[in-house]
């Protein structure tokens, strides 16, 4: 075979497959890219629906974990008031007794020893639960903690910007202020 024959022998072979490739596609080439496609499509949709279920299921359980929440923390709530009201009915039962206490007897003493009993009484309950009482004559003046419903002109300078006096005592329960102290301040 000569170098021409040799070319054009290559040349019908190049043209043949590319006649192949460019060729149409067979009804059976067709049909059978439809089925993988139709059974990727199923796939698909049941993956979606499977995670739809999932989704479904896990936005149910979180709802009943805050419905639950929400039922604890009430009860949390409800508990604790019950808690504190018990404590403090023997602060009321030693108030009546001191009161029953005041009709019979005259004696001005023992009833002022009597109350100063049950106010410590009251106070120690009150310290077991959080509420301390805001230290604040002779302090700095803290808007933190202090309320200033009076100034007060002194001609003292180390006496400027701190209370004088405590008109009503402010409380902290575990460290929050619950009641600011009313106080007068220097200026």
């Amino acid at each position: 075979m000569s170098k021409k024959d040799k070319e054009t022998a290559k040349q019908v072979e190049q043209e043949e497959t590319e006649i192949v490739d460019n060729a149409p596609e067979t009804e059976e080439t067709q049909l059978s890219e439809t089925e993988l496609l139709q059974k990727e499509l199923e796939e698909t949709k049941d993956q979606l629906e499977k995670e739809k279920k999932e989704y479904m299921f896990l936005m149910a359980e979180f709802d009943n974990f805050r419905k639950r929440t929400l039922k604890e923390k009430a009860e949390i709530i409800k508990t604790a008031t019950e808690r504190a009201m018990k404590d403090i009915l023997p602060v009321i039962d030693d108030f009546e007794r001191g009161l029953a206490a005041m009709k019979e007897s005259n004696d001005a003493e023992a009833l002022r020893e009597g109350i100063e009993i049950i106010y410590n009484k009251f106070i120690k309950y009150l310290e077991q639960n959080g509420v301390k009482e805001i230290q604040s004559t002779d302090a700095d003046f803290d808007t933190e903690y202090h309320e200033a419903i009076a100034m007060v002109p002194l001609g003292d300078e180390e006496k400027k910007g701190k209370v004088i006096d405590t008109v009503a005592k402010g409380y902290t329960l575990n460290d929050k202020v619950i009641r600011h102290a009313k106080v007068a301040v220097a200026e």
